[in-house]
């Protein structure tokens, strides 16, 4: 059956995204209607999207950016109102009603391509913010960087998602699998990997698991793995993040900086 599924739950992730072919979405539309699997799909992908794109830092454009704007919008060709044509007199397709999605389990893990997805339009999000402040050559490089995340992400199997917040909002997303944990970071800030380093902790179990660290060399999204070397590393209700003095992890926590509990 799941294998039979496999496609229904991709398509699932697709309508959430509204980037379906107009067949794909018809056909999952009528799927849809009597499936509480991929409407619990649905609801799922609609949380994380709100986990990661709450991570996202606010732009503001340069006045630069804004006269190049309005030059570009005065020398387009402008394009006359488009007719709209009368109302049909076909008879009305009736609509069945889709199910309500039933509440998923907090800790339930996600099937990758709902991560992907969620991922990857979190990062298009950002893409647009940094080119509101940024010259062509610093955007390409941003570009490229942000495209090696959403591969580094894009590895077969399932995972859980955590979106990590300091005093001031959220600075990382902890993408945990059964044998690797992956911090996407944007808004932590560097530190000086010759005499400190950060380090990602499981918490929610008797006593905090230091799972690994790792460095942050400036504010663009990146993606560190950490933890590669355990198994049952998605099995923590929380994460935390950490900085310590020197370079490797200690048995418990020094400075707490940032924590978040798994939300899907």
């Amino acid at each position: 059956m799941n294998a039979d599924h496999a496609r229904f739950d991709e398509l699932a992730v697709g309508w959430t995204l509204h980037a379906l072919e107009p067949e794909d979405e018809a056909q999952f539309s009528r799927h849809l209607a009597g499936c509480a699997r991929c409407a619990e799909t649905v609801a799922e992908t609609t949380d994380v999207m709100g986990s990661l794109a709450a991570g996202l830092p606010a732009a503001e454009p340069s006045d630069a950016l804004g006269e190049r704007l309005r030059a570009a919008v005065a020398s387009t060709e402008q394009v006359g109102p488009v007719a709209v044509p009368g109302p049909s007199t076909a008879p009305a397709v009736p609509v069945p009603p889709v199910p309500p999605a039933a509440p998923a389990p907090r800790s339930r893990a996600l099937p990758l391509a709902l991560v992907a997805a969620a991922v990857a339009a979190v990062l298009g999000l950002g893409i647009w913010n940094v080119g509101l402040r940024s010259e062509q050559a610093e955007l390409s490089a941003t570009l490229a960087e942000q495209r090696d995340v959403v591969d580094a992400l894009l590895t077969p199997g399932r995972a859980t998602v955590a979106t990590l917040d300091d005093e001031g909002g959220p600075v990382a997303t902890v993408v945990a699998r059964e044998d690797r944990v992956q911090v996407v970071t944007y808004g932590l800030p560097a530190n000086d990997a010759a005499d400190t380093t950060y380090v990602l902790w499981g918490l929610g179990a008797d006593a905090p698991t230091p799972l690994g660290p790792f460095d942050v060399e400036g504010s663009q999204i990146a993606v560190e793995t950490v933890g590669s070397e355990g198994t049952g590393l998605d099995g923590f209700a929380q994460y935390g993040i950490s900085i310590e003095p020197g370079r490797e992890a200690p048995s418990e926590p020094t400075e707490v900086v940032a924590t978040g509990q798994v939300t899907s």
